[in-house]
């Protein structure tokens, strides 16, 4: 059973953040998920006909998250929060990275409704997850460079365990260490808004429509919500 916290000084300087936990157990990520790759056939289509398009930085929903990154430093066009950069990036190539189902359909979701996804493989993960402000002295191995270490801005949001960072800028970039792949079993998934005022409705939606395409492929799932008035979860 793994925790999840909000840390106080994280909920008081954003008092509309609204987290989905969708979590996943028994999942069997090496059978084919054809509602999954449906999704994400069916986004690339209507990309390609003009009937839709990501959202970019100009929408309140990526905008409120530009905002976030400079209220701790970071500028937000070089180091963007990851619906951000994915919806660039699809924009650009005209298709969704295909990665694994499990991967596959926390993109599809996150891209659809413009909001940030991620996902971490809970039996790599070392006690509780906190949502807090880095101390400066973290370390951070990002996913697919696991040569790599990186030490987090003082002041950055972060998720992180007990041995270390495992989301950097909130969310712009998962671990290599809590990576989803196709042999993972028990995963939590993640959504965010911090505009739960307006937005909270729409994360609903989406965590359900999260939820449906990993139903048919575990052994059970389950949906909680994070927020200044919730600030701590668990994820069994």
């Amino acid at each position: 059973m793994t925790v999840f916290r909000i840390a106080p000084a994280v909920a008081d300087a954003f008092p509309g953040t609204l987290i989905a936990l969708v979590t996943a157990t028994g999942l069997r990520g090496h059978e084919p998920w054809p509602d999954t790759a449906y999704a994400v056939d069916d986004l690339e289509q209507k990309l390609a006909d003009g009937s839709w398009s990501p959202a970019d930085e100009s929408d309140p929903r990526i905008e409120s998250w530009h905002t976030a990154y400079r209220s701790f430093g970071i500028n937000p066009r070089r180091v963007r929060p990851s619906v951000d950069a994915l919806g660039r990036r699809m924009a650009k190539k005209g298709t969704l990275p295909r990665i694994n189902p499990a991967v596959d359909s926390y993109n599809s979701v996150s891209i659809r409704h413009g909001l940030p996804a991620g996902a971490f493989d809970l039996d790599h993960i070392m006690g509780d997850v906190d949502i807090r402000h880095a101390n400066g002295t973290e370390e951070f191995t990002p996913l697919g460079e696991p040569d790599t270490v990186e030490n987090p801005k003082l002041g950055e949001v972060v998720y992180a365990d007990s041995a270390g960072v495992l989301t950097r800028c909130w969310n712009h970039r998962d671990a290599h260490r809590t990576r989803v792949t196709e042999d993972s079993t028990h995963v939590a998934f993640i959504l965010e808004t911090l505009q739960e005022p307006s937005r909270g409705h729409l994360l609903q939606t989406a965590a359900k429509e999260l939820r449906d395409l990993l139903t048919s492929h575990a052994e059970q799932t389950a949906v909680h919500y994070l927020s200044p008035a919730t600030p701590q979860v668990s994820s069994a």
